[in-house]
């Protein structure tokens, strides 16, 4: 069972990422001037086989270790599914291969309605209650309609032009097909809300380990969602151009990378990495930067515009200003954050600290001890507690 996993993951693997370097291969030995956007030739293309091979390769080792838990066979199903798109992207390159191309841009969609099943499923596997049976067989039949009527439609419904469909249907029964795949994009949404939705639901009535589990996928969320808002200010900060376009792009792709990259984490080691404390991290350091940020823009604007000192001067100055307010500023900015989203350290560190003000006056020996004891069953909780003393 286990070997028959491991070739199975693998194998999909090894042709998911076959398939998109063989598009990246290719748009960089034979590029264009005005080829299609978006091709794996550029930069983006890099970032695009990155974010195809953490789906891949997440999804291999989840169909390995677990093959019971279909969400790894989801998620190998996803990066394949990319892939494949991808490349049909290089198809549009041919003239006789660009109707494919264009076929095959339901793929797209057929990889994302597979995350709805991996939100349904999380972490379990299961589904959190038969209630939710309807919303999975809402999916199934969305993405079956999708991708028949997409096949069968008089006209490829995906292509950016009006493109004859070669297997298509005339008449009644193509408009119909048409229609079927319509309405399956509006059933595809609404169940990819019901499957957000029932995350909640699950982590409202999960116990301590699987609301540790629900947190690293709610972790990437919170990513995805600043990646969202950094790619709408870079632009404006850094003005139009390709550099800004591939920042943005770069941050937002990575931040999608990290999904199934959280599902890993959660499903085989979660309880090797405390979430909380990766996120209370993230936040004070987002928080951290964009005060010092602020900071250092303020203080070079009132050196060159107030105080009409050099740029150079006012760079310098603000640097190092901003460098002697980290530390400080890093200090009270994390106990904050630890005491609203990290609760166990702030309350270790309470205890720990309050226990080296009380060690300042003690000298009985055997209430020190005690007193250590206590604060090692407080902060660690550990299973039991001994203390050696050396005579």
């Amino acid at each position: 069972m286990t070997r028959m996993a491991f070739w199975r993951a693998w194998s999909i693997w090894a042709v998911t990422v076959a398939v998109a370097m063989t598009g990246l291969v290719f748009t960089r030995l034979h590029p264009l001037p005005a080829g299609p956007a978006g091709l794996t030739g550029s930069p983006a293309g890099v970032l695009a086989v990155a974010f195809i091979g953490s789906f891949a390769t997440v999804g291999a080792l989840l169909g390995w270790k677990r093959p019971a838990n279909p969400i790894g066979w989801l998620l190998a199903g996803t990066g394949l599914a990319y892939a494949i798109g991808a490349f049909g992207l290089v198809l549009l390159y041919f003239p006789r291969t660009r109707t494919l191309a264009n076929w095959l841009g339901w793929i797209w969609l057929f990889g994302l309605g597979l995350g709805v099943f991996v939100l349904l499923l999380f972490p379990s596997g299961a589904l959190p209650s038969r209630r939710w049976r309807p919303a999975a067989w809402a999916a199934g039949i969305g993405l079956a309609g999708w991708v028949l009527g997409n096949a069968f439609a008089p006209v490829i419904i995906t292509a950016n032009q009006v493109t004859p469909n070669p297997v298509g249907l005339t008449g009644a029964a193509g408009q119909i097909f048409k229609i079927i795949a319509s309405v399956s994009v509006l059933l595809l949404a609404a169940t990819a809300l019901a499957a957000v939705l029932s995350l909640a639901f699950r982590y409202r009535r999960a116990r301590a380990a699987e609301r540790a589990q629900l947190k690293w996928l709610v972790y990437a969320g919170g990513l995805i969602l600043l990646a969202l808002l950094a790619q709408i200010l870079i632009p404006q900060i850094m003005g139009g151009g390709n550099a800004a376009s591939n920042l943005a792009n770069a941050i937002i792709t990575g931040a999608f990378a990290l999904v199934p990259i959280a599902i890993g984490i959660a499903v085989l080691r979660y309880r090797l990495y405390d979430i909380d404390r990766v996120i209370s991290r993230t936040l004070a350091y987002a928080i951290i930067t964009g005060l010092l940020a602020g900071v250092y823009a303020g203080l070079v604007l009132l050196a060159t515009q107030v105080l009409r000192l050099s740029s150079p001067v006012a760079v310098a100055a603000a640097t190092l200003a901003a460098a002697a307010l980290f530390a400080p500023v890093r200090r009270r900015v994390q106990r904050l954050v630890d005491r609203r989203f990290n609760r166990a350290r702030y309350d270790a560190d309470t205890t720990t600290a309050a226990f080296a003000a009380r060690l300042k006056d003690a000298v009985d020996l055997d209430a020190i001890r005690d007193d250590l004891t206590s604060v090692v069953r407080t902060a660690l909780e550990p299973a039991h507690v001994s203390v050696w003393t050396r005579d």
